[in-house]
């Protein structure tokens, strides 16, 4: 209604936006450009979270329509209650093995809001697939303004054809310069965790390998004796070498029964049993040079730690502690969980949520974060089943945290 707008306001100066956002799309591009982390999906939030006040600064654009569309069952770590609280609605899609059904489902809405919502001007796609241009160029048709909102590395050269450069916006650079720099570091850490437990798996299999061929030099090595018509085989006790095990396998074996048996009848049992008893008492207490002794396999200790966590870091230059927010949170931490040798990070941010409601989700992060940087914690991330998960490390030689925990 035309009393209701502003003395230089116009429809095309103050409009609305429905925002589609192909979540996997952007989340398996992250994972691939950088590393696997546990926590990509907060990247991705970031991410959308940046979005909106960049359209609503930049283009003046409000979205009121904000979809998400993924097979979240198969994802790391779904988001779905930040998702929530950002007010995004969630569309959660089966995936399918030779197509995309969050792209079907995507197309489907957009249509949907196309011709039931008027007063929505501009269409903004989290997604650079060129399989998004038909429905892109049928909203255009409709004098609609279409923009798109991918990774330069993961954009169509078609897609950007049909929308314009002028509507293009980079993902990457919706980033700050310090999430950029902790999404580096986080991902070179990855890498080099996955380098060592690759070490130690080859380490392991060589072992394993090592260990199968000594057995099989032992178990050679073993002399075995027919026993005539019942066909029982045992081990000779004597530390033989090869050689002479041979000779009496194949030459001796008559004359070796005929003695034993002269010997039980001459009454020679109990020096028999008393040379038996010798013999088999020098065999486990030295070995004979011929039969090797597997030796007990082990890696090193590194190698363990890889295959269990990733590297850990050192914490920051200590700095002192800037808010009380900060220090609200560090004394929850050492209060509750300081007799543990180190916290969960997702149990510990739901306890935090309750000490601190009325701030949002991303910026109780954002103080664990800030946290970090003083060095008063570290997060270490580790590998676990069925997914990767995070720690938080205390650094007790922190001045603030030893005022605020002496002991």
């Amino acid at each position: 209604m035309p009393h209701l707008r502003g003395e230089h306001d116009s429809s095309e100066d103050r409009g609305y936006a429905a925002v589609f956002v192909d979540f996997e799309n952007v989340f398996y591009y992250l994972q691939n450009e950088y590393a696997e982390l546990p926590d990509l999906s907060e990247y991705t939030l970031e991410l959308l979270r940046k979005l909106r006040d960049f359209l609503e600064t930049e283009f003046s654009r409000l979205p009121i329509v904000r979809y998400a569309y993924a097979d979240f069952e198969r994802l790391a770590a779904a988001p779905l209650g930040s998702l929530y609280l950002m007010g995004i609605e969630i569309r959660n899609v089966l995936g399918a093995q030779h197509k995309n059904a969050a792209d079907m489902r995507l197309c489907i809405d957009a249509m949907q809001v196309l011709y039931t919502r008027p007063e929505i001007r501009t269409f903004v796609f989290v997604a650079g697939d060129r399989d998004y241009i038909p429905v892109i160029q049928h909203i255009q048709t409709q004098a609609r303004t279409v923009k798109a909102v991918a990774f330069r590395g993961n954009l169509s050269g078609d897609l950007l054809q049909n929308i314009g450069e002028e509507n293009f916006i980079d993902a990457l650079h919706l980033f700050d310069d310090d999430t950029l720099k902790r999404l580096e570091k986080d991902a070179a850490y990855a890498r080099e965790a996955e380098r060592l437990r690759e070490e130690a798996r080859k380490g392991m299999q060589r072992d394993r390998e090592q260990e199968t061929a000594l057995r099989g030099m032992q178990r050679d090595s073993m002399i075995i004796i027919d026993k005539g018509e019942s066909g029982a085989e045992i081990p000779d006790t004597d530390t033989l070498s090869p050689e002479a095990a041979t000779l009496q396998t194949d030459g001796d074996a008559d004359s070796a029964a005929d003695g034993d048996a002269d010997s039980a009848a001459d009454g020679d049992a109990d020096s028999a049993a008393d040379g038996d008893a010798d013999s088999a008492a020098d065999g486990d207490a030295t070995p004979g040079a011929d039969v090797p002794v597997p030796p007990r396999v082990e890696l090193h200790s590194r190698a363990w730690d890889a295959m269990g966590v990733y590297p850990s870091r050192g914490f920051a230059r200590p700095v002192s502690l800037m808010t009380g927010e900060q220090r609200i949170c560090l004394q929850l931490m050492l209060r509750e969980y300081g007799s543990h040798h180190e916290i969960w990070l997702s149990p510990f941010l739901r306890r935090l949520t309750d000490t601190m409601p009325l701030l949002a989700d991303y910026e109780r992060k954002s103080i664990l974060h800030d946290l970090e940087q003083l060095g008063a914690i570290r997060i270490e991330l580790r590998r676990g089943e069925p997914n990767d998960y995070r720690v938080v490390l205390v650094n007790y030689n922190h001045p603030d945290v030893r005022h605020l925990h002496p002991g």
